[in-house]
């Protein structure tokens, strides 16, 4: 016998000498070691600190640490097994719409969580991004697989199949450890992807700062933020992060190929009948009753579905670098960032003040007047004060110019090259461009114009004379474009025309009780009196979509309840619709109102916004000049209370001023009165005041003395 021979019996004699049988199914491979690891270790041992003070921790070193140099070290907090675990919750809970308890998490997850640790810190080899096999850890929902496939359908199956679980972990945690670094480098005008900053902080920023500008150059850089080279994104990266292991997993992420089916495809402009054929089958499949898997997540309900459906175009595009994914917008804002940096540059060199005028002395001034107010400043001639300001939310910066239209121009092109010169992309003409303010400037389904008023001004001329002169303002005014919301309705399928819009009825729920669709629509209504809370013509535009949604649900309780017209809706169920309709007319149904008294029915709400007085007017709350996020604020004040030296200087004013109440206050100012019988709040003040700095100086000396 061969020695291989001998040797295969002795190791395999069982095997040898068994009937031969049919080959076993084979198992999906286990995921893959290094050839180095050894044991895991106990994962409830690692798990000793909070996640949330891990990361408080982080984001007060972030702020405390000076933005000209890059932060030191994130590999102590990216090998934390607290934060790859709060990293997995979030993910589950976007995967199945649920977040899992800390101590629901089974031990093999915790295993995998180890594994996938070692695999995200280890530089060589790569980190696999978008594998399809020898996964390291599973989506909760997976369902496993049982059932034997050919070759063809699973590779077609991999080909299609979306981003594996994994990565998203993996993407949270970056994301979790590079936003609080970039945050506090970030310039205050920068608006979008952004905590605690959004649309609205945009609007009211224009609506305070863009009051008295006349050109405008509006610039959309989608194109050349998609089209951003990884080399950029990382020599952007490291100019704040100087972590080996945490550039190395960004850099295989960047680099790594895609599969053509984990990237959503584009839309297709489809001709009429693919649209009704389209239209067709998304109404079938809408019809039909939908039984949802034991972890799925459900769809979000029909009025959220309608706001979204509202969203401007400069909010709907998200950028997408390789395997990113959730950390794109982030990496944008950071390459978007020198941009920002640069137009900070440009505003104090562009600035020429007046001495005429007597709002804007320096280029960081706003000015101290409410916005809301007219403008007196000059608007021609040599006097005028040249001034510049720019907001950017996301790939769309706005520039607001008062001067004249050769410096809109010229900003125009050096923007342009500065995008070329530091992105390597020169955005097309088209895509900046120059308008002036009387044309009107939209912006985030927003219009901004100025109004031009004639107020009269009062004042008393020398001799006792009251002179009334006509005075020229122009007022900033930041209106709700009607257009975009009758565009967003048709597309919703809740109007037709454009000029003179139809309501449409609101199919979609048709098969929905009255009580509960009155409910829908009041949620959206409410949203959508949020959205356009800061519009000028808030009342124009939240009636004209109540009414648009009025109608509409006429529309369909007419059809539902067969009354053939919104008159005899609205004749039975009142403006509001707010009163049962019914199928039949029978005298022996019971009435509505006993019904409810038993709980057999829901009460039915009423329609939102029926009447115009019902509808909150525009706010006009001041926007602070150096407005920041309530969190960064407090980030701020917890880090001066840090500084000891910030402290001993508060505990030496409060010792030497001492912090009265307002009742100590009251009562000087009646014993003040008592003794001198005139009532003087400023003089009592101001001798409390001596009085306390006397007795600090008293005691000083006496101190002196004493040592």
């Amino acid at each position: 016998m061969p020695p291989r021979a001998a040797a295969l019996r002795r190791l395999l004699p069982s095997q040898l000498h068994q009937p031969a049988t049919r080959p076993a199914p084979r198992r999906p491979p286990l995921p893959p070691q290094p050839a180095d690891e050894g044991p895991l270790p106990d994962p409830y041992a690692l798990l000793v600190h909070d996640p949330i003070d891990l990361l408080s921790s982080l984001w007060r070193r972030a702020f405390a640490h000076p933005p000209a140099s890059p932060f030191p070290n994130l590999s102590g907090y990216a090998s934390r097994l607290d934060l790859w675990l709060l990293s997995y919750q979030r993910t589950c809970a976007h995967a199945t719409g649920t977040f899992p308890p800390r101590h629901a998490v089974p031990l093999p997850t915790l295993h995998c969580l180890l594994r996938l640790r070692a695999a995200a810190l280890r530089r060589h080899p790569a980190f696999p991004w978008g594998a399809s096999t020898h996964l390291l850890l599973r989506s909760p929902a997976d369902p496993p697989s049982t059932v034997p496939i050919s070759r063809r359908k699973l590779e077609a199956r991999f080909a299609d199949a979306p981003p594996p679980f994994q990565d998203r972990v993996v993407q949270e945690l970056l994301l979790l450890l590079l936003e609080p670094v970039f945050e506090p480098r970030f310039s205050p005008k920068s608006h979008a992807f952004r905590p605690g900053r959004g649309p609205h902080s945009a609007i009211r920023s224009v609506r305070s700062r863009f009051a008295a500008y006349l050109w405008f150059v509006s610039a959309d850089l989608t194109a050349v933020v998609d089209g951003l080279s990884p080399e950029t994104i990382l020599s952007c990266v490291q100019k704040a992060v100087s972590d080996r292991k945490v550039l190395s997993l960004l850099k295989s992420a960047l680099n790594a190929p895609v599969r053509p089916g984990s990237v959503p495809p584009p839309e297709k402009d489809l001709d009429g009948l693919a649209k009704k054929r389209l239209k067709r089958k998304v109404l079938r499949k809408s019809r039909k009753k939908k039984v949802l898997n034991e972890n799925e997540p459900k769809p979000d309900p029909y009025w959220l579905r309608l706001f979204f459906g509202f969203a401007p175009e400069q909010v709907c595009h998200v950028p997408n670098y390789g395997h990113c994914g959730i950390i794109s917008p982030l990496l944008a804002n950071v390459c978007l960032n020198e941009l920002d940096w640069w137009m900070e540059q440009k505003i104090n060199e562009y600035f020429c003040p007046s001495k005429h005028d007597s709002i804007w002395k320096e280029a960081s001034d706003e000015g101290c007047h409410n916005p809301a107010w007219p403008e007196f400043v000059p608007s021609a001639g040599k006097e005028k004060t040249r001034k510049m300001d720019f907001l950017r939310f996301g790939s769309h910066v706005l520039i607001g110019i008062r001067g004249p239209r050769e410096d809109a121009v010229e900003i125009r092109r050096q923007l342009m090259e500065f995008c070329e010169r530091t992105f390597g992309l020169r955005p097309e003409n088209s895509m900046v461009e120059i308008e002036h303010i009387t044309r009107g400037i939209e912006f985030l389904d927003h219009v901004i114009t100025r109004r031009v008023i004639y107020p009269t001004l009062r004042y008393t001329a020398s001799g006792g004379n009251i002179v009334s002169e006509k005075g020229v303002g122009t007022l900033l005014s930041v209106t709700a474009s009607l257009q975009r919301c009758i565009r967003h309705f048709r597309k919703l399928e809740l109007v037709k025309g454009d000029r003179d819009p139809e309501p449409l009825p609101c199919s979609p729920m048709l098969y929905s009780g009255q009580a509960h669709t009155n409910s829908q629509m009041n949620k959206f209504l409410e949203t959508m009196a949020d959205w356009y809370r800061y519009a000028d013509n808030r009342k124009k535009i939240v009636g004209f979509c109540a009414y648009v949604i009025r109608s509409s649900l006429a529309k369909l309780y007419a059809a539902r309840y067969r009354l053939k017209s919104r008159a005899k809706v609205y004749k039975i169920a009142s403006r509001d619709l707010s009163r049962p309709l019914r199928e039949s007319t029978r005298n022996d149904a019971p009435e509505y109102s006993d019904l409810l008294r038993m709980g057999l029915v829901d009460v039915i709400e009423g329609v939102q916004f029926a009447r115009m007085s019902s509808i909150p007017s525009c706010d006009y709350t001041h926007f602070p000049r150096n407005w920041v996020p309530h969190h960064e604020l407090l980030l701020q004040e917890y880090i001066k209370l840090q500084d000891p030296k910030f402290f001993c200087e508060l505990h030496k004013t409060i010792k030497r001023q001492e912090i009265s109440s307002p009742q100590d206050d009251v009562s000087k100012m009646v014993w003040y009165y008592k003794v001198h019988g005139v009532y003087d709040d400023n003089r009592s003040l101001m001798i409390a005041k001596e009085l306390r700095n006397e007795e600090v100086v008293d005691g000083d000396k006496q101190l002196l003395l004493d040592t």
